[in-house]
C-alpha cells in the first residue's frame, strides 16, 4: 500500500471510501479493523523495538552474554529469537495486548513462515509498529532532538508493503526549557505528518526525563505546545502519543478527547513494573506501552511453561493498570 501522490490521506480517508490509487480494498479493511482496535479494545502495546546500541544490554538481561554471539547480524539473530518466543508465547495475546512495536531489523525477519508483522496481525490479532528513529542528538537547551532519519520515506514504503499500521520516535526533555520544549514538538509533528502523508498513524514520543529536576513544569510547557498543533492538523489526520507517566495525574485527559488522537499511551521510563504500574493506574485512560518492565523476569535459561508463566505475571499486571 503506497501513499497518494500529491495528498494527504489516511485512515480516516480510508474510512471515507477514498481509497488512493493502487491501494488494496483487503488491505484498507485491515487498516480500519487495525484503528478501530486500537481506538476503543482494552490492553496495552508491548515495546519490543530495542535497536543498535541498547540490544546488548536487553540480551545481557535475558541472560545472553555477549561472548554468546560475534558481529551484529548473529547479535539480531539472538534478539529476534527472544522476540520471536516472546511473541509465540500463549501468554502474548490480543486479549491483553493491542499493538507490539518492532525494529526494522525484526520487521524485516520472519517468524515462522510469515514477516513478523503478518504473524501479529493473522496469528495473534495484535497491530504492528514499527520504531522509525535513528535515536538521538546531543543535548541541547535542555533536550535531546531526533537524530535526522534519512531515508524517511522509503522505509515508509518498505513498512507498508510489510502491513506496518504505525510507527514510534522518540525525543527526550531533560529541563523545562520553552525553547528546547517547543523544537521537540514541532520535529515529532513535522516528521509525524510526514508519516501520516503515508498513510501510517505516528506515535510521537516526546519523552519527559523521570529526574528532570522540573518535571510537572516541562509537561506542563509541552501539553501547551502539543495542543497548538493538533489544532492545526489536516482534518483527517490520525495521531497517537507516548509520554512519561505525569506528575500531576491525569494530566493527557484533555487531548485523549481531541478528534486526531487514537490514544495515549505511557513508557514506564525508567520506573520498576510495579512502581509504574501504581502510577499508571492513577492515570484513566492511559495505557501502557512497556518495554524493559515487560520483560524484566525473563529468562533465556527458563523452560516454556516458567518463562510463559513470568510473561503471563508481568502482562497481567500492566493491563490491569491499563484498563482504568
Amino acid at each position: 500500500m503506497g501513499a497518494q501522490s500529491g495528498g494527504t490521506w489516511s485512515r480516516m480517508g480510508l474510512c471515507a471510501g477514498r481509497l488512493p490509487h493502487g491501494y488494496d480494498k483487503e488491505e484498507s479493511t485491515m487498516n480500519q479493523q487495525q484503528l478501530t482496535r486500537m481506538e476503543h479494545d482494552k490492553g496495552f502495546i508491548a515495546a519490543l523495538d530495542q535497536s543498535g546500541g541498547s540490544t546488548p544490554k536487553a540480551l545481557k538481561a535475558y541472560g545472553v552474554d555477549e561472548s554468546a554471539y560475534n558481529g551484529e547480524e548473529e547479535m539480531f539473530t539472538r534478539v529476534h529469537e527472544m522476540r520471536t518466543r516472546i511473541i509465540k508465547s500463549p501468554s502474548f495475546d490480543k486479549s491483553r495486548i493491542l499493538a507490539a512495536i518492532l525494529f526494522e531489523n525484526t520487521m524485516d525477519r520472519r517468524i515462522d513462515s510469515l514477516f513478523s508483522a503478518d504473524f501479529l496481525w493473522n496469528q495473534k490479532g495484535i497491530v504492528p509498529i514499527l520504531k522509525v528513529d535513528k535515536g538521538l542528538a546531543d543535548e541541547k537547551d535542555g533536550v535531546q532532538l531526533m537524530k535526522p532519519i534519512p531515508g524517511l520515506d522509503e522505509l515508509l514504503d518498505r513498512a507498508n508493503e510489510r502491513h506496518i499500521f504505525g510507527t514510534k520516535m522518540r525525543s527526550v526533555i531533560k529541563q523545562a526549557n520553552e525553547g528546547g520544549i517547543r523544537a521537540i514538538i514541532d520535529q515529532q509533528f513535522d516528521v509525524g505528518m510526514q508519516i501520516v502523508r503515508k498513510g501510517l498513524v505516528p506515535i510521537l514520543e516526546p519523552e519527559v526525563d523521570i529526574h528532570c529536576p522540573d518535571k510537572a513544569k516541562a509537561e506542563e510547557i509541552m501539553l501547551g505546545c502539543m495542543k497548538e498543533h493538533l489544532a492545526k492538523l489536516p482534518a483527517d489526520a490520525k495521531i497517537m502519543f507516548k509520554v512519561t507517566i505525569p506528575t500531576v495525574d491525569n494530566l493527557y485527559a484533555e487531548i485523549m478527547k481531541y478528534p486526531h488522537v487514537v490514544r495515549v499511551v505511557a513508557l514506564s521510563g525508567g520506573y520498576t513494573m510495579d512502581d509504574a504500574n501504581e502510577k499508571l493506574a492513577r492515570n484513566h485512560g492511559l495505557i501502557a506501552s512497556f518495554s524493559r518492565a515487560l520483560a524484566q523476569d525473563l529468562r533465556f535459561s527458563q523452560s516454556d511453561d516458567e518463562f510463559n508463566a513470568v510473561l503471563k505475571k508481568a502482562i497481567d499486571s500492566i493491563y490491569r493498570a491499563s484498563i482504568t
